[in-house]
């Protein structure tokens, strides 16, 4: 498993639909240099966990884009799937009223650099290509910083689904880092007591608490 935090993230360039209507056939990450980018991987279409996350990033879009985030979808699926799936209301298990990009990794390969394909695949001894499990993708979740780094990620199994607070709370720590320049601890919530990265911050912190 790679661990990206730290390294820019990997650029890619793929169809997607924006707006919940419209596919777009060269949707790029680098297009967002300078934003924030909240890009986070879901492993179908059309299925049960899946649009229950879609749905609460969507309820809390307008948080993130207070915050200056761009918030990105991508699965293996077309686009012409994820087109059909935003046709389809909430309660027929659809994700109609989802705006933000999603992103169709249909040669898996934006999976793979972030290394969050399941599945495995190979060539056998006649040369056949063989794979072992779905190529789809993990629950994966990138924080990605304005200079385009990688400042957080988790991955959880298929059947684990997010917690979108966590998220936000995630980007409030990095702004809140790179505007103060004090590190924030466990269970930090935008509007706590921060630390210095000293033994006089550290002690001031604890006093406080």
């Amino acid at each position: 498993m790679s661990v990206l935090v730290g390294k820019k993230a990997p650029g890619f360039s793929a169809a997607a639909v924006v707006d919940g209507q419209n596919i777009v056939s060269d949707f790029t990450l680098e297009q967002f240099k300078g934003k924030y980018v909240l890009l986070f991987f879901y492993p179908k279409d059309f299925t049960f966990v899946c649009p229950t996350e879609l749905h609460a990033f969507q309820e809390k879009l307008e948080e993130f884009k207070m915050r200056n985030v761009e918030v990105i979808a991508v699965s293996t699926d077309t686009e012409q799937s994820h087109w059909g799936w935003l046709q389809m209301g909430k309660n027929a298990g659809g994700i109609k009223g989802v705006t933000y990009p999603i992103v169709a990794d249909t040669n898996k390969t934006i999976s793979s650099n972030y290394d969050v394909l399941a599945g495995d695949f190979y060539y056998d001894e006649a040369g056949m290509l063989q794979a072992e499990g779905e190529l789809i993708a993990y629950r994966g979740l990138f924080l990605i910083d304005k200079e385009g780094v990688v400042k957080h990620q988790i991955v959880n199994d298929l059947p684990l689904g997010r917690n979108v607070e966590e998220a936000l709370r995630m980007v409030d720590a990095l702004q809140y880092f790179e505007e103060n320049g004090e590190v924030c601890p466990a269970n930090w919530t935008k509007g706590k007591v921060a630390m210095s990265a000293t033994h006089d911050g550290v002690a001031e912190y604890l006093s406080a608490n």
